[in-house]
């Protein structure tokens, strides 16, 4: 295995994390912008106000996005077997 394989695998592994992590933190930003533009309007500044809501929409999208989290790991996972196996 040289550098340039490593590399590669590395780059790979980036990429699935990426993907992995996408849905639940795109959704935690967006369900967060939205509370604290509802916090700045009403002027209501309850912590739990931005931590329940954030946590069930994060949930949902667990939920929602699991088999192709799945897959993605999945691939990667295989990717790296076929390389091993083949001895890079």
């Amino acid at each position: 295995m040289n550098e340039a394989d490593a590399l590669d695998i590395v780059q790979s592994a980036i990429w699935t994390v990426l993907l992995a992590s996408g849905p639940a933190v795109l959704v935690a930003m967006l369900v967060g912008v939205t509370i604290a533009f509802v916090q700045a309007l009403t002027q209501v500044q309850e912590i739990t106000l931005t931590f329940v809501p954030k946590i069930v929409a994060i949930l949902i999208t667990v939920a929602i996005s699991a088999p192709f989290v799945g897959a993605q790991i999945s691939t990667f996972t295989n990717v790296v077997f076929q390389r091993i196996e083949t001895g890079f």
